[in-house]
């Protein structure tokens, strides 16, 4: 049974896939695009990789799936959503080719990657979660630089704005009808949603979770506030929220210069302080992710139109 639900999952990554990139309409396809990386999700829980599942649900399928419908509804009221006639790209395609042939080929080829037993080295994290211990610790150089890439994301979507609308709140108003079902999730889900993000990243130093999968679930709970009408939309000149999106990543900076000085080097944590900085760190993390994707999914300053 175990083996037959694995090959059913796999044929059906590779059936939804397939037809989100060929399948006709823009729609059509994004919505194809949330379902694979569902299954995507479903596949990695499978493996065991709990963390990248909660990630690839939360972010892959939640967050990027709404970008891309906020996308498509930005695009029809422009009257830019036309769809695009079908074409064979044969140029990309045999460039696509040529990189899957490259992989299989240096999969077989090329020697497997040496590293140290995770299990040796754990302790020394000051966590026991060895996926926080690898990006928080070991490698977190990459940690650092997916948080400012993050920011650079959401400075490159405001760049999309006129200059005579940053007066006006990002993104388009919002208006709940009162009593119903939105205006009651505004109500009831945030609180839930505050608890259980909240608690990701306060696990994610021993278990599952982290600042990236309890930033996500705090951003969902901000847009549903939003949405219902109970929060208002931002504006950039807010310094709140300016300094919530620099948090993360200043100190991030911070942590990694005290370790130059005082430590091994840049990023360095010695073993006695590095649990507590590793929870703040991800706290920081938490609130600029949160932030970011907020206002990410918002979008620039549009006074074009309202949204029932």
């Amino acid at each position: 049974m175990s083996v037959a639900l694995d090959i059913t999952l796999c044929a059906l990554i590779l059936g939804v896939g397939w037809a989100s990139v060929t399948g006709q309409g823009v729609f059509r396809a994004v919505i194809f695009f949330i379902t694979y990386g569902l299954l995507l999700a479903i596949a990695w829980a499978r493996l065991g990789a709990y963390d990248v599942a909660l990630a690839e649900a939360a972010i892959s399928a939640g967050l990027t799936g709404v970008l891309l419908l906020a996308a498509y509804g930005r695009l029809r009221r422009l009257n830019a959503g036309g769809e695009p006639p079908i074409r064979v790209n044969l140029p990309a395609a045999v460039v696509a080719t040529g990189i899957a042939a490259g992989l299989v080929w240096a999969w077989f080829a090329l020697p497997a990657p040496t590293a140290p037993d995770l299990s040796e080295v754990l302790p020394q994290s000051g966590v026991g979660n060895p996926v926080t211990a690898v990006l928080l610790n070991f490698r977190a150089w990459d940690t650092l630089l997916e948080s400012i890439i993050l920011l650079a994301a959401l400075i490159g979507v405001w760049m999309l704005a006129r200059d005579d609308a940053w007066e006006a709140p990002l993104g388009l108003p919002y208006h709940a009808r009162p009593g119903g079902v939105l205006a009651s999730f505004g109500r009831v889900l945030p609180p839930i949603g505050l608890i259980f993000g909240v608690y990701l990243v306060w696990a994610g130093a021993d278990t599952t979770g982290g600042a990236f999968q309890g930033g996500t679930v705090l951003a969902a709970v901000c847009l549903v506030t939003m949405m219902a009408g109970i929060l208002r939309a931002p504006r950039v000149a807010q310094p709140a929220w300016r300094a919530a999106l620099v948090l993360g990543p200043g100190v991030f900076l911070l942590s990694g210069l005290a370790g130059a000085l005082f430590a091994q080097g840049f990023l360095g944590l010695p073993p006695e302080l590095a649990k507590p900085a590793i929870v703040t760190i991800e706290a920081a993390l938490t609130v600029s992710i949160a932030v970011t994707l907020v206002l990410l999914v918002i979008g620039p300053p549009d006074d074009g139109g309202h949204v029932a």
